[in-house]
């Protein structure tokens, strides 16, 4: 085992750096369940000023964010139509089931999805047997298809087409940064076409917790409700509140460093037959890759890359996730890339 760890698992494996911790050893924190933490105030104004909405709160979790929003805008038994493979239904370990009561249909490809297909699968209101449809969720960038960014032309007819049938909805945007790094596109403009946004300062932008929902007043004060219920109210958060400042503040210019670097292990790995991968798939900050037939399988590549000190994410018995970020140099990444190599030419 090599004394030097390259983590690759997940984008929240960073560790504060010595300027984040000493902003929050510094944040004035007061009671956020009585609305008195300065901190977290200003956070959650920021977050929605952000992605252009009238409020905001924060939520100890990504996960968390997407429960509460999924609670705020169903009731139990509607359905909820998503892409296929995302994350509140394959990542939050049946929570949407249990906290809210909702189905999902899962529809498009490669985490994405049109507006035809949104449509041809809505389940009408009043139906004899089948159960309303009245949430849409979109996942951007999607975690299991690679970071892959969703068309924002057609997520904006998704919602056009949402709204003109009284059909809510919600953006898991846990890495909207990334998005916002890769097209240039403006985080309001993102976030626009939908009632309810969740983001997360844990993924990219090396916070070490909490993610926030941002929308019109009247749905976030319903969502305050459910972040209670879900006990997710705490005291003095603005501790992590002042880490999620100091990242908007310092971190997002530089998430285009670990883009350049998940298409550099994208293309290194594209030279093994052994591995299935089209570099140009690769758009943010996540790579995922296919073992073709006669290379090891996922299990036997992530405990062999362990072994040399590259950790990886097997997402299934053939398809390993690596995930690029700020506490990856481009040398660690190189290095990574010619471990993943050397594992995989082994029988």
């Amino acid at each position: 085992m090599t004394d030097e760890r390259i983590d690759l698992r997940s984008d929240t494996v960073t560790a504060p750096t010595r300027a984040m911790r000493a902003a929050m050893a510094e944040a004035p924190v007061g009671d956020d369940q009585y609305g008195e933490d300065p901190s977290v105030n200003a956070l959650q104004e920021r977050v929605a000023a952000l992605l252009g909405k009238d409020a905001a709160i924060f939520l100890p979790s990504g996960t968390m964010a997407n429960q509460v929003a999924l609670r705020t805008l169903t009731r139990p038994g509607d359905d909820v139509i998503v892409s296929r493979e995302c994350h509140a239904v394959w990542h939050e370990t049946g929570g949407s089931a249990a906290n809210s009561g909702v189905q999902f249909t899962e529809i498009g490809s490669r985490g994405t999805f049109t507006a035809d297909e949104f449509v041809a699968a809505i389940k009408p209101r009043g139906h004899v047997i089948y159960p309303p449809t009245t949430l849409v969720e979109i996942e951007n960038t999607h975690n299991r298809s690679g970071g892959v960014i969703f068309p924002q032309q057609e997520a904006e007819r998704i919602c056009v087409a949402a709204r003109d049938r009284q059909i809510a909805t919600f953006l898991d945007g846990a890495r909207l940064w990334n998005v916002m790094a890769a097209t240039g596109m403006p985080l309001a403009t993102l976030a626009a076409p939908f009632d309810l946004v969740a983001v997360a300062l844990s993924k990219g932008l090396g916070a070490p917790g909490g993610s926030l929902l941002a929308g019109a007043r009247d749905l976030i004060a319903t969502a305050t409700r459910y972040r209670r219920m879900f006990g997710g109210a705490m005291r003095q958060s603005g501790l992590y509140a002042a880490a999620g400042l100091y990242a908007l503040e310092h971190h997002l210019a530089r998430l285009v460093e670990d883009h350049a670097n998940a298409q550099l292990i994208a293309r290194r790995l594209a030279e093994s037959p052994r591995i299935r991968i089209d570099p140009a798939t690769v758009q943010t900050n996540i790579i995922v890759f296919h073992l073709a037939d006669g290379a090891p399988d996922a299990a036997t590549v992530v405990a062999r890359a362990s072994a040399r000190g590259v950790l990886l994410f097997a997402f299934g018995p053939r398809m390993v996730r690596a995930v690029t970020h700020r506490d990856l140099p481009r040398a660690q990444c190189e290095r990574a890339a010619a471990v993943l190599l050397e594992v995989v030419a082994r029988d």
